[in-house]
């Protein structure tokens, strides 16, 4: 049975893929979850649509995540904290304090986005790097000073 995945299906393929399946797999797992559709003329030309419209939304996705990038590069935020001995911060600063710091700039960005490979703990001029899309990434200069 030939059909066409509507969503990815562990070690069989990704969504738009044709594949070729038993006559049991696909009418009593596929079909039933919606996960396929039988693979006929009109259901190929509809896959092609799709196809055009998804990729479509991409581009204009990566687009959008392009320039958000551009406007990180513009961006620095100034983070004040308190210090003791040798100027080793009390606590740390992460990927929420800097969310929040870019959110009063007026730029939202999920704190999961934001890349910190460990806590800042110490005063000084860090780049910090944001995943905004799969394919874009920006640079946010953050300055930890004392309070």
């Amino acid at each position: 049975m030939k059909v066409i995945l509507r969503e990815d299906v562990a070690k069989l393929g990704r969504t738009g893929d044709i594949v070729v399946v038993s006559d049991g797999y696909g009418r009593n797992y596929l079909l039933p979850r919606g996960l396929a559709t039988r693979a006929s003329s009109r259901s190929l030309k509809e896959l092609e649509h799709q196809k055009k419209v998804i990729q479509d939304r991409q581009d204009q996705q990566r687009q959008e995540a392009q320039e958000l990038s551009k406007q990180l590069e513009t961006v620095s935020c100034i983070l004040s904290r308190k210090v003791g001995d040798e100027d080793k911060l009390f606590g740390s600063v992460t990927s929420r304090d800097i969310e929040e710091a870019l959110r009063e700039q007026g730029i939202v960005i999920d704190r999961k986005k934001i890349v910190l490979d460990e806590p800042i703990k110490k005063l000084g001029m860090f780049s910090v790097t944001v995943k905004v899309h799969p394919d874009v990434t920006g640079k946010v200069k953050v300055e930890v000073v004392k309070e």
